[in-house]
């Protein structure tokens, strides 16, 4: 399946079932080959529409799931069906793989509190975990700087074979991308704020909320100045998106 944007930008979604995401990550956890993972929601379709440099990372993007209720409508419109994968509820799943196989984990974003406290969380849910390399880059931290280009160097050298970046969007995605060439070894997989809710330093929307597809309402609640302007503009880009979709059943 294929999202478009208004100037024509095709973001694929490369794996509709969740299945097919956790084989393809377990081939490159036991082949020691790296990739990059991002999941795409609407408010990543406005900056790609907006952004040369984050279309760019995306299109370098090896496995893009789909990440929000409205892609997955988009799905169905076009008669392409996906499994929705939010970037949080991949977490442990992937982090419990990597045990499986076993390969130790890297966590890298948001707040060394908050990374402590996730590797906490994810240690008590599976024991057997190994987290080789943590790293809480400073604030204004740029993915296309030679600071992120040695953090990526020590991560390739910690023998971590899967990480997960924190940093939010467009960064982490930048950053992923990067990862082909300065951390060859390692799958980097982009999964925004998930870390600070593992922590329990940001709170998620209830599940009864979730099942109900109103968490973008729970969050623009919570967070109204930041939150309410982003989901202005991905409502602004959603008849588009459904018009594109429509015709490409």
């Amino acid at each position: 399946m294929f999202l478009i944007t208004r100037n024509g930008r095709k973001v694929p979604v490369t794996h509709a079932r969740r299945s097919a995401v956790m084989d393809d990550v377990r081939d490159h956890l036991r082949a020691g080959t790296g990739f990059a993972m991002a999941t795409v929601n609407l408010d990543h379709m406005v900056q790609i529409g907006r952004n040369v440099d984050f279309a760019a990372a995306y299109a370098q993007q090896d496995i893009i799931v789909a990440d929000g209720r409205p892609i997955w409508w988009l799905s169905q419109l076009a008669g392409q069906p996906v499994e929705l994968m939010p970037g949080s509820d991949m977490i442990v799943p992937l982090a419990r793989l990597a045990s499986e196989e076993p390969r130790a984990i890297a966590l890298i974003g948001s707040t060394e509190a908050a990374l402590t406290g996730a590797e906490t969380h994810l240690r008590r849910l599976i024991p057997a975990l190994r987290v080789a390399y943590r790293h809480a880059p400073a604030m204004g931290f740029d993915p296309e700087s030679d600071a992120a280009r040695d953090i990526l160097a020590e991560l390739e050298a910690s023998g971590a074979g899967l990480c997960f970046l924190a940093l939010g969007a467009p960064k982490q995605e930048v950053l992923a991308a990067r990862g082909a060439k300065c951390a060859p070894s390692v799958g980097l997989v982009s999964i925004g704020a998930g870390l600070d809710f593992l922590a329990g330093h940001q709170r998620r929307a209830p599940r009864l909320v979730r099942a109900l597809a109103l968490e973008w309402l729970w969050r623009a609640a919570t967070n109204p100045r930041r939150l309410i302007p982003r989901y202005a503009r991905c409502f602004a880009i959603l008849p588009g998106l459904a018009w594109r979709a429509w015709r490409a059943r």
